[in-house]
Protein backbone atom coordinates (compact mmCIF):
# COMPACT_ATOMS: atom_id res chain seq x y z
CA UNK A 1 0.00 0.00 0.00
CA UNK A 2 1.53 3.37 -1.01
CA UNK A 3 2.49 5.81 1.70
CA UNK A 4 0.31 8.87 2.25
CA UNK A 5 1.98 12.17 1.40
CA UNK A 6 3.20 14.35 4.24
CA UNK A 7 0.94 17.25 5.17
CA UNK A 8 2.69 20.35 6.42
CA UNK A 9 2.80 24.14 6.33
CA UNK A 10 4.51 26.75 8.52
CA UNK A 11 2.64 27.18 11.80
CA UNK A 12 0.91 23.79 11.73
CA UNK A 13 0.65 21.83 14.98
CA UNK A 14 2.02 18.27 14.76
CA UNK A 15 1.94 15.31 17.14
CA UNK A 16 5.09 13.43 16.13
CA UNK A 17 5.97 9.88 17.13
CA UNK A 18 9.19 7.97 16.47
CA UNK A 19 9.66 4.29 17.22
CA UNK A 20 12.56 1.85 17.13
CA UNK A 21 12.62 -0.81 14.45
CA UNK A 22 10.92 -3.99 15.66
CA UNK A 23 10.14 -2.02 18.83
CA UNK A 24 13.79 -2.15 19.87
CA UNK A 25 15.30 0.48 22.14
CA UNK A 26 16.31 3.78 20.59
CA UNK A 27 17.80 4.94 23.91
CA UNK A 28 20.10 2.64 25.86
CA UNK A 29 21.17 5.13 28.51
CA UNK A 30 20.95 8.76 29.57
CA UNK A 31 23.85 9.69 27.28
CA UNK A 32 21.72 8.66 24.30
CA UNK A 33 18.79 10.71 25.58
CA UNK A 34 20.98 13.76 26.16
CA UNK A 35 22.41 13.34 22.68
CA UNK A 36 18.97 13.51 21.06
CA UNK A 37 17.89 16.47 23.18
CA UNK A 38 21.05 18.44 22.38
CA UNK A 39 20.45 17.89 18.67
CA UNK A 40 16.80 18.82 19.08
CA UNK A 41 17.62 22.06 20.92
CA UNK A 42 19.94 23.15 18.13
CA UNK A 43 17.55 22.24 15.31
CA UNK A 44 14.49 23.81 16.91
CA UNK A 45 16.29 27.13 17.00
CA UNK A 46 17.72 26.76 13.51
CA UNK A 47 14.40 25.78 11.89
CA UNK A 48 12.27 28.12 14.06
CA UNK A 49 10.17 25.17 15.21
CA UNK A 50 8.35 25.38 18.54
CA UNK A 51 8.09 22.48 20.97
CA UNK A 52 5.19 22.38 23.44
CA UNK A 53 5.47 18.82 24.82
CA UNK A 54 7.77 15.82 24.62
CA UNK A 55 8.53 12.51 26.30
CA UNK A 56 11.33 10.00 25.70
CA UNK A 57 10.50 6.33 26.26
CA UNK A 58 12.92 3.38 25.87
CA UNK A 59 11.78 2.40 22.36
CA UNK A 60 9.81 5.42 21.20
CA UNK A 61 9.27 9.14 21.75
CA UNK A 62 6.49 11.72 21.43
CA UNK A 63 6.72 15.41 20.51
CA UNK A 64 4.25 18.23 19.98
CA UNK A 65 5.73 20.66 17.45
CA UNK A 66 4.61 23.76 15.60
CA UNK A 67 6.48 23.68 12.31
CA UNK A 68 8.63 26.61 11.25
CA UNK A 69 9.28 28.10 7.80
CA UNK A 70 11.53 25.18 6.77
CA UNK A 71 8.77 22.67 7.52
CA UNK A 72 8.64 19.64 9.76
CA UNK A 73 10.38 17.19 7.35
CA UNK A 74 13.58 19.26 7.42
CA UNK A 75 13.71 19.17 11.21
CA UNK A 76 12.91 15.46 11.46
CA UNK A 77 15.26 14.35 8.71
CA UNK A 78 18.22 16.12 10.26
CA UNK A 79 17.33 15.10 13.81
CA UNK A 80 16.78 11.39 13.12
CA UNK A 81 19.61 10.94 10.62
CA UNK A 82 22.17 12.63 12.84
CA UNK A 83 21.02 10.76 15.93
CA UNK A 84 20.94 7.36 14.19
CA UNK A 85 24.50 7.77 12.89
CA UNK A 86 25.71 8.85 16.34
CA UNK A 87 23.83 5.99 18.06
CA UNK A 88 25.25 3.37 15.69
CA UNK A 89 28.79 4.67 16.09
CA UNK A 90 28.54 4.83 19.86
CA UNK A 91 27.10 1.35 20.25
CA UNK A 92 29.08 -0.21 17.37
CA UNK A 93 25.99 -1.34 15.50
CA UNK A 94 24.84 -1.15 11.87
CA UNK A 95 21.55 -0.85 10.07
CA UNK A 96 18.28 0.95 10.53
CA UNK A 97 17.41 2.35 13.95
CA UNK A 98 13.90 3.70 13.45
CA UNK A 99 10.78 1.89 12.30
CA UNK A 100 9.80 3.24 8.87
CA UNK A 101 9.11 6.95 8.75
CA UNK A 102 8.25 8.99 11.80
CA UNK A 103 4.51 9.39 12.30
CA UNK A 104 3.14 12.92 12.14
CA UNK A 105 -0.46 13.92 12.82
CA UNK A 106 -1.68 17.43 12.10
CA UNK A 107 -3.79 18.61 15.04
CA UNK A 108 -6.56 21.15 15.43
CA UNK A 109 -5.11 23.45 18.03
CA UNK A 110 -8.20 24.82 19.76
CA UNK A 111 -9.58 21.32 20.36
CA UNK A 112 -6.45 19.28 21.02
CA UNK A 113 -3.39 21.26 22.12
CA UNK A 114 -3.96 20.90 25.88
CA UNK A 115 -5.20 17.32 25.47
CA UNK A 116 -2.03 16.37 23.61
CA UNK A 117 0.29 18.10 26.07
CA UNK A 118 -1.33 16.06 28.84
CA UNK A 119 -1.37 12.81 26.86
CA UNK A 120 2.31 13.11 25.89
CA UNK A 121 3.49 14.09 29.36
CA UNK A 122 1.70 11.17 31.02
CA UNK A 123 3.57 8.64 28.88
CA UNK A 124 6.38 7.95 31.39
CA UNK A 125 3.77 7.25 34.08
CA UNK A 126 1.70 4.97 31.85
CA UNK A 127 4.90 3.24 30.75
CA UNK A 128 5.95 2.75 34.40
CA UNK A 129 9.19 4.69 34.01
CA UNK A 130 8.15 6.51 37.19
CA UNK A 131 6.27 4.93 40.08
CA UNK A 132 3.75 7.69 40.76
CA UNK A 133 2.47 11.06 39.61
CA UNK A 134 4.67 13.04 42.00
CA UNK A 135 7.83 11.50 40.55
CA UNK A 136 6.68 12.33 37.02
CA UNK A 137 7.42 15.98 37.75
CA UNK A 138 11.06 15.08 38.43
CA UNK A 139 11.54 12.75 35.46
CA UNK A 140 14.30 14.42 33.43
CA UNK A 141 13.29 13.21 29.97
CA UNK A 142 9.79 14.63 29.72
CA UNK A 143 8.50 18.18 29.29
CA UNK A 144 6.13 17.93 32.26
CA UNK A 145 8.78 18.89 34.81
CA UNK A 146 9.85 21.83 32.64
CA UNK A 147 6.32 23.25 32.72
CA UNK A 148 6.32 22.90 36.50
CA UNK A 149 9.66 24.74 36.76
CA UNK A 150 11.61 21.75 38.07
CA UNK A 151 13.94 21.69 35.06
CA UNK A 152 15.21 24.26 32.59
CA UNK A 153 14.91 23.46 28.89
CA UNK A 154 15.04 26.85 27.20
CA UNK A 155 14.00 25.34 23.85
CA UNK A 156 10.63 24.17 25.21
CA UNK A 157 7.90 26.79 24.80
CA UNK A 158 6.38 26.81 28.28
CA UNK A 159 4.81 30.28 28.24
CA UNK A 160 2.43 29.42 25.43
CA UNK A 161 1.13 26.26 27.10
CA UNK A 162 0.87 27.73 30.60
CA UNK A 163 -0.97 30.74 29.16
CA UNK A 164 -4.01 28.51 28.66
CA UNK A 165 -4.22 27.80 32.40
CA UNK A 166 -3.91 31.20 34.04
CA UNK A 167 -2.55 34.74 33.97
CA UNK A 168 0.12 34.28 36.64
CA UNK A 169 2.85 31.67 36.66
CA UNK A 170 1.82 30.28 40.04
CA UNK A 171 -1.84 29.93 39.08
CA UNK A 172 -1.17 28.48 35.65
CA UNK A 173 1.21 25.84 37.01
CA UNK A 174 -1.27 24.84 39.71
CA UNK A 175 -4.12 24.49 37.21
CA UNK A 176 -1.91 22.72 34.68
CA UNK A 177 -0.83 20.19 37.32
CA UNK A 178 -4.45 19.48 38.29
CA UNK A 179 -5.41 19.12 34.62
CA UNK A 180 -2.66 16.58 33.93
CA UNK A 181 -3.45 14.62 37.08
CA UNK A 182 -7.08 14.36 36.03
CA UNK A 183 -5.94 12.73 32.79
CA UNK A 184 -4.58 9.66 34.59
CA UNK A 185 -8.07 8.17 34.93
CA UNK A 186 -8.65 8.55 31.17
CA UNK A 187 -6.03 5.87 30.42
CA UNK A 188 -4.63 5.42 26.93
CA UNK A 189 -6.26 7.80 24.47
CA UNK A 190 -6.56 6.01 21.15
CA UNK A 191 -8.62 8.95 19.89
CA UNK A 192 -5.52 11.18 20.08
CA UNK A 193 -3.37 9.35 17.54
CA UNK A 194 -5.00 10.42 14.30
CA UNK A 195 -7.90 9.75 12.00
CA UNK A 196 -9.91 12.94 12.48
CA UNK A 197 -13.45 12.16 13.57
CA UNK A 198 -13.11 8.53 12.58
CA UNK A 199 -11.10 7.74 15.71
CA UNK A 200 -12.68 10.28 18.02
CA UNK A 201 -16.19 9.06 17.18
CA UNK A 202 -15.19 5.45 17.78
CA UNK A 203 -14.44 4.03 14.34
CA UNK A 204 -16.18 3.77 10.99
CA UNK A 205 -19.39 2.28 12.38
CA UNK A 206 -19.80 5.27 14.68
CA UNK A 207 -19.06 7.59 11.76
CA UNK A 208 -21.78 5.92 9.69
CA UNK A 209 -24.27 6.29 12.54
CA UNK A 210 -23.36 9.96 12.86
CA UNK A 211 -23.81 10.47 9.13
CA UNK A 212 -27.23 8.79 9.15
CA UNK A 213 -28.29 10.86 12.15
CA UNK A 214 -27.08 14.24 10.90
CA UNK A 215 -27.26 13.69 7.11
CA UNK A 216 -23.84 15.37 6.97
CA UNK A 217 -20.74 13.89 5.44
CA UNK A 218 -17.99 13.21 7.98
CA UNK A 219 -14.44 13.48 6.73
CA UNK A 220 -11.53 11.56 8.25
CA UNK A 221 -7.87 11.09 7.50
CA UNK A 222 -5.20 9.17 9.46
CA UNK A 223 -2.83 12.14 9.12
CA UNK A 224 -5.16 14.65 10.77
CA UNK A 225 -6.72 15.03 14.22
CA UNK A 226 -9.63 17.44 14.24
CA UNK A 227 -13.27 17.95 13.49
CA UNK A 228 -14.72 17.36 10.05
CA UNK A 229 -14.38 20.96 8.83
CA UNK A 230 -10.76 21.12 9.96
CA UNK A 231 -9.92 17.86 8.16
CA UNK A 232 -11.64 19.10 4.98
CA UNK A 233 -9.76 22.42 5.08
CA UNK A 234 -6.36 20.82 5.63
CA UNK A 235 -6.88 18.38 2.76
CA UNK A 236 -8.14 21.16 0.49
CA UNK A 237 -5.11 23.36 1.23
CA UNK A 238 -2.75 20.44 0.69
CA UNK A 239 -4.37 19.62 -2.66
CA UNK A 240 -4.23 23.26 -3.76
CA UNK A 241 -0.54 23.46 -2.85
CA UNK A 242 0.22 20.25 -4.73
CA UNK A 243 -1.76 21.41 -7.77
CA UNK A 244 0.14 24.72 -7.86
CA UNK A 245 3.43 22.84 -7.67
CA UNK A 246 2.64 20.58 -10.61
CA UNK A 247 1.02 23.35 -12.66
CA UNK A 248 4.22 25.39 -12.38
CA UNK A 249 6.35 22.40 -13.40
CA UNK A 250 4.08 21.66 -16.38
CA UNK A 251 4.46 25.30 -17.44
CA UNK A 252 8.23 24.92 -17.47
CA UNK A 253 8.92 26.85 -14.28
CA UNK A 254 11.76 25.73 -12.04
CA UNK A 255 13.80 27.53 -9.40
CA UNK A 256 16.34 28.88 -11.91
CA UNK A 257 13.65 30.27 -14.19
CA UNK A 258 11.86 31.95 -11.28
CA UNK A 259 15.15 33.39 -10.02
CA UNK A 260 15.93 34.77 -13.49
CA UNK A 261 12.49 36.36 -13.72
CA UNK A 262 12.86 38.00 -10.30
CA UNK A 263 16.26 39.30 -11.43
CA UNK A 264 14.68 40.86 -14.52
CA UNK A 265 11.97 42.57 -12.50
CA UNK A 266 14.41 43.86 -9.87
CA UNK A 267 17.13 44.74 -12.40
CA UNK A 268 19.58 42.34 -10.76
CA UNK A 269 22.45 40.50 -12.40
CA UNK A 270 21.52 36.81 -12.76
CA UNK A 271 23.61 34.34 -10.78
CA UNK A 272 23.81 30.73 -12.04
CA UNK A 273 23.05 27.95 -9.59
CA UNK A 274 25.93 25.65 -8.61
Amino acid sequence: MPRSARLDAPGILHHVMIRGIERRKIFRDDADRDNLLERLAHLLSETQTRCYAWALMPNHAHFLFRSGPAGLPTLMRRLLTGYAVSFNNRHKRHGQLFQNRYKSIICQEDLYLNELVRYIHLNPLRGKLVSDFERLGRYPFCGHGVLLGHRDRSWQNTDYVLGFFGKTLRTSRKKYLAYVKKGIELGRREDLIGGGLIRSLGGWEAVKREQRKSARRVKGDERILGDSDFVENVLFEAKESLNRHYNLRRSGYDFQKIANRVGELMDLEPMPLT
